[in-house]
C-alpha cells in the first residue's frame, strides 16, 4: 500500500531559509488574505514511474519549490522543557524494583536521552485542540515504551545487529541478548497498561480509542508489519510503492499515534483528530525520508549510530532508488503538506507543531 499524501498551498506557511539538509522551499505568499488552495498528490512510486524526474506538477509553474514561513516561537526552550517533564515521567514509570536486572534493562534503554519527538508530539497534539498537557502525558509515555520496545529489536543480532545506539551500547551489548528481548516485551506491556491505569479527567471511551490506536500502529499493521517486509526485502529489488509501505507502517504509524493519542486525550473532535492524523502520517514518512539521507551523509560520530549501514546490507532508502537529490526534493513536498494541515487550527497553538516538522526535515542525526 502506498502512502499518499495530498499537498495543498496556503498563504501562511512560509520558511525563510535553506534547511541544513539542503531541502530548499520557495513559494511567495499570495497578496491579501484570501487563500491559494493548489491540491498535488505525493506519490513516490507514481512519480518514478511516470517520468525520470521527480516532480509534482503545479498548475502555474511545476519547477517552483516550496518555501515557508514559520510562527515565531522558541521551540528550542519549548523541546526542552517538555523533554525534561517526559523524562521525569517515564523514570517515575519504571522505578527500579525487583526483578532488578530486567527494571535495570528497561530504564537503560528508555532513560538513554533521546530528543522524545514522538511524545512531545503527543503533548502538542493535545494541547493544539484545547486539551491540557497533563492529559496527554500518560499516553505519550506509553508511545515511548513502545518506541524504546523497536529500539531494543531492531538492535539485536537476529534484526539489524547493531552495537550502538543514542551513542551508547546497545541493549543486548550490555545485558545479553536475552534480557535485551524481555526488556523491548515488558515495556510494550507496560506501555497498555500505563495508558490504562494513569490516564486522568479523560473519558473511557477516549483512552480505549487511544489504547486502539496504539496497538495497531505496534503490531502487525504498523511497525511490526514494517519491520518484516524491510527484513525480508534486503538484497531483493524494492519499489518505491514497497519502500513507502515499509517507511510508513515501520516508522511512521508509531508517530501518527503519537500525534493521533495527543488529539484525542485533548478533546479534539473528529476534524481536528484525522487533519492531524495526515499530518504526521507526512512527517512519519518525512523522519525516515531523512534517516534515509542522514545514513549516507553523516559520520557515526554525528548520528550516535552506526552510519552507512543501509548501504553495507544492501537496504532500499530513498536516495538508493531515487538519487539524493529527489530525496530531498521528496521530504520538501511532504513537509509543504504537513504545514498545509495545520491551517486549520490556531496558528499560536500550532506552533510546536509546524516548529517540529521544520526540525523534523532539518536535523542532523
Amino acid at each position: 500500500m502506498a502512502f499518499l499524501a495530498t499537498i495543498s498551498c496556503h498563504e501562511n506557511l512560509v520558511l525563510s531559509n535553506t534547511l541544513s539538509n539542503n531541502f530548499t522551499f520557495s513559494r511567495k505568499p499570495p497578496p491579501s488574505q484570501s487563500y491559494s488552495v493548489l491540491h498535488k498528490k505525493i506519490q513516490a512510486s507514481n512519480v518514478a514511474n511516470a517520468s525520470q524526474t521527480f516532480q509534482v506538477k503545479e498548475q502555474e509553474d511545476s519547477s517552483k519549490v516550496e518555501k515557508f514561513i514559520l510562527p515565531k516561537f522558541e521551540f528550542k526552550e519549548y523541546m526542552k522543557m517538555k523533554a525534561i517533564k517526559v523524562n521525569k515521567a517515564l523514570d517515575d514509570a519504571i522505578p527500579m524494583k525487583e526483578p532488578v536486572k530486567i527494571h535495570d534493562a528497561m530504564r537503560y534503554s528508555l532513560l538513554a536521552g533521546g530528543k522524545r519527538v514522538r511524545p512531545i508530539l503527543c503533548m502538542a497534539s493535545c494541547e493544539v485542540v484545547g486539551g491540557d498537557e497533563s492529559l496527554a502525558i500518560p499516553a505519550a509515555c506509553a508511545v515511548e515504551m513502545i518506541h524504546t520496545m523497536s529500539l531494543i529489536h531492531d538492535d539485536l543480532p537476529c534484526m539489524d545487529n547493531d552495537d550502538l545506539r543514542r551513542g551508547k551500547p546497545t541493549n543486548h551489548k550490555v545485558f545479553g541478548e536475552d534480557t535485551a528481548v524481555l526488556a523491548g516485551d515488558a515495556l510494550m506491556s507496560l506501555a497498555f497498561e500505563h495508558v490504562a491505569t494513569k490516564t486522568r479527567n479523560v473519558t473511557p471511551q477516549r483512552v480505549v480509542q487511544a489504547i486502539g490506536e496504539l496497538g495497531s500502529a505496534a503490531g502487525s499493521e504498523g511497525l511490526v508489519g514494517g519491520q518484516i517486509v524491510d527484513i525480508t526485502s534486503e538484497g531483493k529489488q524494492v519499489s518505491l510503492t514497497e519502500l513507502e509501505y515499509i517507511h510508513h507502517y515501520k516508522t511512521g504509524k508509531l508517530l501518527e499515534a503519537a500525534v493521533v493519542c495527543g488529539s484525542i486525550m485533548g478533546g479534539g473532535n473528529e476534524v481536528a483528530v484525522e487533519r492531524l492524523r495526515s499530518y504526521a502520517r507526512c512527517i512519519g514518512l518525512l523522519f525516515q525520508v531523512v534517516d534515509d539521507i542522514l545514513d549516507v551523509t553523516k559520520s557515526s560520530d554525528v548520528l550516535g549510530k552506526t552510519a552507512g549501514k543501509d548501504l553495507v546490507t544492501d537496504k532500499a532508502t530513498y536516495p538508493k532508488l531515487m538519487g539524493l537529490e529527489k530525496a530531498r526534493q521528496f521530504a520538501g513536498e511532504l513537509m509543504a503538506k504537513a504545514m498545509d494541515e495545520l491551517s486549520y487550527f490556531d496558528s499560536t497553538k500550532a506552533a510546536p507543531l509546524y516548529h517540529i516538522a521544520n526540525y523534523i526535515a532539518s536535523r542532523q542525526n
